[in-house]
């Protein structure tokens, strides 16, 4: 880790709700006017669209395990782990772009799907801030985690990440439910091993937990909205946390223990800020 070059990561699963997060650290970078080289974990991911179908295809036959974008068979975890190394000792370092649609692809004159070329993060930022699935995965002698300043993970319960999944992957990617339950069934085997192990390295936690019914995630017609949640805060180290202000600003919230607070789900967004931005300032200052 590096106080010079701070890396602060955001990792959760597919579904999870990090972009959500990832809105409310630019506020705070744009309120605090810090520039932030920014990272996406899907730049890292091994093939593009139509290459990544491909191994998918090849990976099950004979009843193999297939790979997913979960696991190591598909990702560059060693180039990410570079990338943070580096950038903590440097403030630069080799990252890319995936172009996820056609708006995305045209300035780049390229297919949606496919990643442009490697290039440096440009000199001059103040740190860096990484979005995806693996901001902290360990695979062998490869640790991301261990080049990152602030791992914050987003959890919510897991019935609600994939009711979020599913309504995101139909609506928007036009999926059908089919194909996209079959999807989360093909990456369980990484999902337990490489996304869930990461939430026991983050510094800080947030856990949507929804107030509905979400028994059965695969027939659920809505995504329960934040105001029908509450959001489960854990702190890895708690001792430098003010609970005692954050009862006060954030009303109707409680803690549950001394390490964890709860707020309500529509407060989500000032709690972040709220907790978040004297750490990432502390973190400027000691630079």
């Amino acid at each position: 880790m590096s106080q010079k070059y701070p890396v602060i990561a955001v990792t959760g699963s597919s579904g999870a709700g990090t972009s959500t997060v990832k809105s409310s650290f630019e506020h705070i970078f744009r309120r605090e006017k810090l520039k932030a080289a920014v990272v996406e974990g899907d730049s890292f991911h091994r093939y593009d669209r139509q290459a990544m179908k491909q191994a998918v295809t090849e990976s099950e036959k004979n009843n193999a395990r297939p790979i997913s974008h979960f696991g190591p068979e598909a990702n560059e975890f060693d180039k990410l782990e570079k990338l943070f190394k580096e950038y903590g000792e440097t403030g630069s370092g080799q990252t890319r772009l995936y172009l996820h649609n056609e708006e995305e692809a045209l300035p780049w004159k390229q297919q949606p799907g496919t990643f442009t070329p490697w290039s440096p993060i440009p000199a001059g930022t103040d740190l860096l801030f990484y979005e995806g699935l693996h901001g902290g995965v360990k695979n062998g002698t490869t640790e991301v985690a261990k080049y990152v300043d602030l791992l914050v993970g987003v959890v919510p319960i897991v019935n609600l990440e994939w009711i979020q999944k599913i309504h995101r992957d139909t609506s928007a990617r036009g999926y059908s439910p089919e194909a996209v339950t079959q999807t989360i069934l093909r990456r369980m085997h990484d999902y337990v091993h490489y996304i869930t192990p990461q939430f026991s390295k983050t510094h800080i936690n947030f856990q949507r937990v929804p107030t509905v019914d979400t028994s059965n995630p695969f027939i659920a017609r809505e995504i329960p909205t934040l105001d029908e949640s509450m959001v489960v805060i854990r702190f890895r180290d708690p001792e430098n946390i003010d609970f005692t202000n954050l009862l006060a600003m954030i009303h109707d919230s409680f803690m549950s223990r001394r390490n964890t607070i709860v707020v309500p789900g529509g407060k989500m967004g000032m709690a972040i800020e709220l907790l978040l931005t004297p750490i990432i300032l502390d973190m400027i200052a000691k630079k």
